[in-house]
């Protein structure tokens, strides 16, 4: 495997959403597609729950820690530990627009203060092994973003980062909630490109508006991967795509039923070390999109997987809600 195995195709960090659960679930969609954690700030990392905050399953390599800081060296204390407890990748965050890491001057924020992320990158290449990347948008605010994107690449990639993950929107810190940030800012695909062109030698990945596998496969045309997020969770049948799309491979397993399958013995481990079905279920609320008995499916798994007691029954009686679109019987059959 190497070092950005999967960088082809990656799903996004998305905080509250790519918890340990959610990425074990994709990873049985998808042997190739590089996985990321929530954000984890430096120092929830030095002073909270660190098994519980970092802790996962090791069938979800490749996966990578995406880390919220701004100071150097608690992200270097923090990368070590992150490698120490096998990630195959150290994320910088300079991206998120929320209150929470404006409050803290990390995030998106730093796109502001480029030199200070060269630091931290530098200060994490020196103590790690594993890649280090930093993922960002164009920039914040007013800042011009051809000039604010330059500056943040050319800092990043002169302190060593060995990858960029752009977001093909500006953040704005004042005036948009995070959610608008997601959808108000427009996207500028060409400009990623023409970074990419800039810096020939560095990969760079874009992120941002990409809902489905043509439009990956189109993007692959002019950078070296793409970061898909609100899809890939939505609609996680996505995943099932990117071996044979991208890589040429058979996916792990043939499609969502035997997916559910598949996730069957994760979910019964997880239950018996005391975690609630709901906490898992809810990641799989798309799984059926599109499907006959897709509402049933969801329907079934909101309401019973959150009462006392609930296990592997309530999602097989989900399940037996759902059936095959007449297309794909028939497809099956053959």
């Amino acid at each position: 495997m190497t070092q950005l195995d999967g960088f082809a195709f990656s799903v996004a960090p998305m905080m509250d959403w790519t918890d340990r659960h959610c990425r074990s679930l994709h990873r049985l969609m998808s042997r190739r597609a590089r996985l990321y954690t929530e954000m984890v700030t430096t120092g929830a990392i030095i002073f909270g729950p660190r098994e519980r905050l970092l802790g996962f399953d090791a069938g979800e390599h490749p996966v990578a820690l995406q880390l919220g800081g701004s100071d150097p060296a608690a992200l270097a204390q923090c990368a070590r530990i992150g490698a120490d407890y096998g990630y195959d990748e150290i994320n910088l965050n300079c991206g998120c627009p929320s209150d929470r890491v404006q409050n803290g001057a990390f995030g998106a924020c730093l796109m502001r203060q480029p030199a200070l992320v060269a630091e931290g990158v530098a200060a994490m290449k020196a103590v790690v092994d594993i890649p280090v990347t930093v993922k960002c948008r164009i920039g914040v605010d007013d800042q011009d973003p051809r000039e604010a994107l330059w500056a943040m690449a050319a800092s990043c990639v002169d302190a060593g980062a060995d990858a960029l993950v752009v977001h093909a929107r500006k953040a704005w810190l004042q005036g948009l909630s995070p959610k608008e940030n997601r959808d108000v800012p427009p996207l500028d695909y060409p400009l990623v490109h023409e970074l990419k062109r800039a810096f020939p030698g560095t990969p760079v990945a874009i992120n941002g508006g990409i809902g489905d596998m043509a439009a990956a496969q189109a993007q692959l045309q002019h950078v070296d991967g793409v970061m898909v997020g609100r899809a890939a969770y939505h609609t996680p049948g996505l995943l099932l795509e990117v071996d044979p799309v991208l890589f040429g491979q058979a996916p792990p397993v043939a499609d969502q039923f035997e997916l559910v399958q598949a996730y069957e013995p994760y979910v019964a481990a997880r239950l018996e070390e005391g975690a609630r079905l709901a906490d898992m279920t809810r990641h799989m609320l798309g799984l059926f999109a599109g499907w006959p008995g897709a509402r049933l499916w969801r329907r079934h798994l909101a309401m019973e997987s959150v009462k006392r007691g609930a296990g592997l029954s309530v999602l097989r009686e989900a399940l037996a809600h759902v059936r095959r679109p007449a297309g794909e019987d028939a497809d099956a059959a053959a």
